[in-house]
Order: structure tokens, then sequence, then C-alpha cells
């Protein structure tokens, strides 16, 4: 039988790992690079859709320069 957590311990899994160090940092760069490649909505990605075209960009282009610096081309 284990021991409980200590009081206020969450019952999680320890944020530092002796095997995977970087274990926390990369799950969180997964979880915003999904946040920020999300699907927006039809609008949004047909005018991105024919301004990249006009910039002569691919859709993923354009929308990584949007990420990148944070305002539109």
């Amino acid at each position: 039988m284990t021991m409980p957590p200590p009081r206020g311990h969450n019952g999680g899994p320890p944020l530092e790992d002796d095997d995977d160090p970087a274990g926390w940092r990369s799950w969180c760069w997964r979880r915003a690079r999904k946040r920020a490649w999300k699907t927006p909505p039809p609008e949004i990605a047909l005018r991105r859709l024919a301004r990249a075209e006009e910039l002569g960009m691919t859709y993923k282009e354009y929308t990584l320069e949007i990420l990148e610096r944070g305002r539109h081309l």
C-alpha cells in the first residue's frame, strides 16, 4: 500500500522527470503548437488563402508569417 500524496499536492506526475528532463517543456510546446495551428473558421481560412495567393505564398506559409510576426502582411 502506498502513502497518499502530502497535503496540498494535486497527486499528478512530477514536473521534472530524471528520465526525460524536457518532458514538461515538450508537452507545453506540443500543446501551444496545436493551439496555434488550430483550424480557423471557414471565413478566416478563405480570407487567408486569398491573401496568400495574392502574395504568391501557400496558405501554410502565410499562416506561419502571421504567427511569427503577430500581424497580417
